[in-house]
């Protein structure tokens, strides 16, 4: 496993391998790997020759009042979980290398990012569209995989890889669970053992909602009180509840098959996601 954190030795190698007629495969992260994560290299082992896995704490997609400074980290486990893996390569660039101290472009999605998220996180999505701008540029691959868990990051990615001409296959994969439900995050290693537990409203309220809907209820408020009435009851401080078209991400008043349901909210102070699509 070759280890990277010079970005023009990362884009020199990649580079070969392409000349050489190897597809590579890029699994974008921020590191403190899981299963989840886990999960993203085999989807990409399948199609690809080889894997190129990045840890990048990204500065820029953090607010002020954010959690950038305690973002979990362990690159020596991450690296070991990547050799164990086969991945081919990783990318481990430090801040400076990225971002230069004069840098003034960066990337910025005028509609998709607006709300969800991009309402409650002002500039998240600026912050994660220039980081993967770059990441394709320095990697060069093929395909970039990311998961469903956020769902609006990669409708947002997708429509950069259009708008901008990125030579790169966007793949979405399942969201991965804990065996009680809950998405699995690197976040949830700051839980206290009771707020684990309330963190399990938030998959419980998105599989009543959907178990609601397939009883026959299309009404999206009726479905988002029913999702904020069981986070309320685990006292959560919830950011948003919302039920969106998957194209536009636009809210709908009647859902229907393929529509997203969409929450955020606070869990003993971490902010924690979770979606399901209809």
């Amino acid at each position: 496993m070759r280890i990277f954190k010079d970005p023009l030795e990362m884009q020199r190698w990649s580079m070969e391998q392409r000349v050489c007629g190897s597809s590579i495969g890029l699994v974008p992260t921020m590191g403190y790997l899981h299963n989840g994560h886990l999960s993203l290299i085999e989807e990409l082992q399948a199609e690809c020759d080889l894997v190129v896995l990045s840890i990048f704490v990204n500065p820029t997609q953090f607010g002020p009042d954010e959690d950038f400074g305690k973002y979990p980290r362990d690159e020596k486990g991450d690296l070991e979980m990547c050799e164990n893996s086969g991945v081919s390569a990783v990318f481990i660039p430090d801040v400076d290398s990225i971002y230069d101290h004069s840098a003034s472009v960066c990337v910025v999605e005028n509609l998709l990012s607006l709300g969800l998220c991009g309402g409650s996180r002002p500039g998240h999505f600026r912050g994660v569209c220039t980081i993967v701008a770059k990441l394709f540029n320095i990697v060069q691959p093929n395909v970039a995989i990311f998961g469903q868990k956020d769902y609006q990051q990669v409708s947002i990615i997708n429509r950069m890889v259009i708008d901008l001409n990125f030579p790169v296959e966007i793949k979405i994969a399942p969201i991965v669970r804990e065996i009680d439900g809950l998405a699995i995050s690197s976040r949830n290693i700051y839980l206290s053992e009771n707020a684990r537990v309330q963190a399990l409203s938030l998959s419980n309220a998105l599989q009543q909602a959907h178990e609601r809907f397939f009883a026959g209820v299309s009404d999206a408020s009726e479905l988002k009180s029913l999702m904020r009435e069981i986070m309320h009851d685990s006292a959560l401080d919830i950011d948003y509840v919302e039920i969106v078209n998957s194209a536009t991400l636009a809210p709908v008043e009647m859902v229907e098959m393929g529509d997203v349901a969409m929450i955020a909210a606070f869990c003993d102070k971490i902010r924690l996601i979770d979606n399901c699509v209809m």
